[in-house]
Order: C-alpha cells, then structure tokens, then sequence
C-alpha cells in the first residue's frame, strides 16, 4: 500500500492527537500544555524527515488557476497598502547574520534573477489553490548578501500590523521558495501582498509573509504571529 508525504503527515498528526486525548483523560488538564509542546515537536520531526530539498511542487495538469478568487488574508483591520508619501519608498531590508546586509528597492528586487512557477498553495484551513507567482529566490538573496554559516533560521517580517514568522534555513532554501512581487502574470496586488511577499508550496498559507520588509537570517528561531498562539512552528505541506 502506497501513502503520499500529506497523507503520511495527516495520519501522524492524528495518532499524536488521539495520544494527547488518552494523556489528558489519565493525567489531567496539567500535562495537556507539555503533551502539545511534544506532539509539536514529533510532527516538525516527522516533517524535517520527509522534506527534500530537490523536490518541486507542480500544480496538476488541467488545474485552474484561483485568479481574482484566491482568498485574501492580512490582521490590519483594512488591506494593508505601502504609503510612501507617509513613509518614503518601499524597501526590503535583509539583515542579521549576513556579510552585507542591503535594503532594495522594488527596482533593485525586479533586477534580480527571476523566476516564475505555477503551483499550489496550501492553507491550514485544508483548501488548496493554484496561482502563477513571479519572483526570485531567498537563496538567491543569501547569495547576494553573504549568509553566515551559524545562521540557521530565516525570519520574514510584515507592515501588516508587525506580522512576521521564522523559517528553517532548509525550507526558505528551498528553490521554489521566491521574495514574489508578481502574481499570474501582474505585478502583486495589495490584497496578496504587495509590493513584495514571501511565497512556497513548501509551508501552509500562514507562514508566507505578506507586505515584507524584512528578511533577517538568524541563529535561532523566534516564532511568529500565528505561531506564538498555537500554530504548529514548522508548518510544512
């Protein structure tokens, strides 16, 4: 019997959760926080095993692309939009454990090698859509600015009310793992995070930073908005 790596991953994530029920029936509602911090921990395990980083998501043949119904998500409490009158020109500032940290502007990031790709994106809610972003790659970033060999984790901040969350280094590696600035064919919209975002079938929907800023390679991880309230940290498909 054969299993895909999601399927594999559902059926994980659901064995540890059946644990945690059995846990908290037995021992009370004291052991449920440390039963979830170890439940998180097998699952990033489990996910760290299975990833590759050679292999590629590719949207199914015949799949239509989401277009202008691929949902639209940000926290502020209107669509985040960049004032440059307010706050000068837009720039991605890429920092931290690096050689020669740079701020570009969106000129300077369309420079930059491109790439485009057309393929899933997962959301944590289990819909799945399929869209055509344009981009270049994080690893072509850390190419540019000298990424320092203690650095391990990669985190991606917003203008969107200060959202940010922390990658592994393997994941935002990853060649299919692009700073997006163009969507099926458009430059980005500011309802899918323009000027610039964060975009890979590698992570769940959440963990792909809209309206970047700032891109800081680090020695240790440091959460993020959805996942410092409960969301799993490593949130792979």
């Amino acid at each position: 019997m054969s299993i895909d790596r999601r399927r594999f991953l559902h059926l994980s994530a659901a064995s540890i959760t059946a644990a945690f029920f059995a846990a908290c029936d037995s021992q009370g509602p004291d052991s449920a926080q440390g039963i979830l911090s170890f439940a998180e921990h097998r699952n990033e395990s489990v996910e760290r095993f299975l990833f590759r980083h050679t292999s590629m998501d590719h949207a199914p043949d015949g799949a239509v692309a989401a277009g202008n119904a691929f949902p639209e998500y940000f926290i502020s409490d209107r669509v985040p939009v960049w004032d440059a009158g307010a706050q000068g020109p837009w720039t991605l500032e890429v920092a931290g454990l690096v050689e020669r940290p740079v701020r570009l502007t969106l000129d300077d990031l369309t420079a930059l090698p491109r790439v485009t790709q057309r393929v899933n994106h997962f959301c944590v809610e289990g819909w799945t859509a399929v869209a055509e972003w344009t981009g270049t790659r994080v690893s072509e970033l850390a190419k540019l600015v000298g990424v320092k060999p203690e650095a391990q984790y990669v985190d991606f901040a917003s203008f969107d009310e200060g959202y940010h969350e922390s990658w592994d280094l393997a994941s935002a590696m990853h060649p299919q793992t692009l700073i997006a600035y163009g969507m099926d064919g458009r430059m980005l919209g500011p309802g899918h995070g323009a000027p610039a975002r964060v975009h890979s079938p590698v992570k769940l929907g959440y963990k792909n930073t809209k309206y970047l800023v700032r891109v800081q390679f680090m020695a240790n991880r440091n959460g993020g908005y959805w996942s410092d309230q409960g969301y799993e940290w490593y949130g792979g498909t």
